[in-house]
């Protein structure tokens, strides 16, 4: 079955606006999926046409590279376990309340975290979170579920996920060889956990190829 994607981002800015409040707390909107599936550019297209709007990714929580060597993590990079969810968990607590908040980024060519980045605005009611895990059903992760106002799901197939995953890390300097290696020993088992063990989501977007 075909899937027209502006047809569901229009239906899911809707589904927004319908729902947002003038309640003394921001609202957090949930867009999760695994790796390659498009979750940064539907979070950002949303805070582009959503007003009062702003975006955090929880790539901003990975834990830096000599934590992971240190841990036996670093082929494990970008899975559950090499990321600082309890100061995500955090972050998120500050985030309900309409107040300035400074939060954390990540830089993908040096591969180290930001520390405040960049600030959300006292102003800004709604936030767009996205990240792979924030429907992941397992300890910790799960409880993350009680901060969403509303949880996305993007739906995606493997093979996509594997076109895309092997063209990412081309552009950022892997050899055809290397990339395929990180795509199969990381990308794909973290792509499977996020398939198959997630919390109900709220709304489904099926990701265009």
């Amino acid at each position: 079955m075909m899937h027209n994607w502006n047809e569901q981002v229009d239906g899911l800015i809707g589904i927004i606006e319908t729902m947002r409040t003038s309640a003394d707390h921001r609202e957090l909107i949930a867009i999760a999926g695994p790796p390659g599936s498009g979750k940064t550019t539907l979070a950002k297209t949303l805070t582009d046409r959503l007003a009062h709007c702003s975006y955090i990714s929880m790539d901003g929580f990975h834990l830096d590279n000599p934590i992971l060597i240190q841990k036996g993590l670093r082929n494990r990079k970008g899975a559950p376990e090499t990321f600082d969810v309890g100061g995500f968990m955090h972050l998120l607590q500050r985030l309900k309340k309409k107040e300035e908040v400074y939060v954390p980024d990540f830089d993908r060519q040096t591969e180290r975290t930001i520390n405040c980045a960049y600030p959300i605005p006292n102003h800004h009611d709604l936030v767009i979170v996205e990240g792979n895990y924030l429907l992941l059903d397992e300890p910790i992760w799960r409880d993350l579920d009680d901060h969403w106002d509303l949880a996305v799901f993007l739906q995606i197939d493997l093979d996509t996920i594997k076109t895309r995953l092997m063209k990412r890390w081309e552009t950022h300097g892997f050899d055809r060889q290397k990339a395929a290696h990180w795509v199969e020993s990381n990308d794909i088992p973290n792509a499977e956990r996020v398939l198959k063990h997630r919390v109900p989501e709220d709304v489904t977007l099926h990701a265009s190829d």
